[in-house]
């Protein structure tokens, strides 16, 4: 496995999902980690739409792999603003650049958003290296 990215700036969750905060918009993508342990990702499909309503922990897109396919969740409660069309068509985005083009959603929370159950770049380089063993 080449070396592992982490935003210092972003938050992130223990399966393998990174969280961008602005204000009450939350972007959502999959780490760095996560593609390099998937490898070849060939497929995308989105559970959700722009204007849905999910919970937290809801499944937002399943993303399928040459040897697996992983379901992407949400992390936070709040209606999708937008979703990265660009996906289905190129899947390979989430290899390429998992914390550009390959974002998969922004989500609008509807309360003030605390990222207090989220993981910190530090934190989650823990869960990285306990995962790379």
């Amino acid at each position: 496995m080449s070396e592992t990215t982490i935003m210092p700036d972003l938050f992130y969750t223990a399966t393998h999902e990174w969280v961008k905060v602005e204000n009450q918009k939350i972007t959502i993508g999959l780490t760095d980690f996560a593609q390099q342990e998937l490898s070849d990702i060939v497929y995308l499909e989105y559970h959700a739409a722009e204007g849905d309503i999910v919970k937290k922990g809801d499944s937002l897109c399943t993303v399928e792999a040459v040897k697996t396919a992983e379901d992407i969740f949400s992390p936070v409660d709040g209606k999708i603003l937008k979703i990265n069309v660009a996906l289905p068509d190129n899947p390979s985005l989430l290899n390429k650049e998992p914390y550009e083009g390959g974002w998969i959603a922004v989500i609008e929370t509807s309360e003030e958003f605390s990222p207090a159950y989220l993981l910190s770049a530090e934190d989650y380089k823990m869960v990285v290296l306990e995962s790379a063993h």
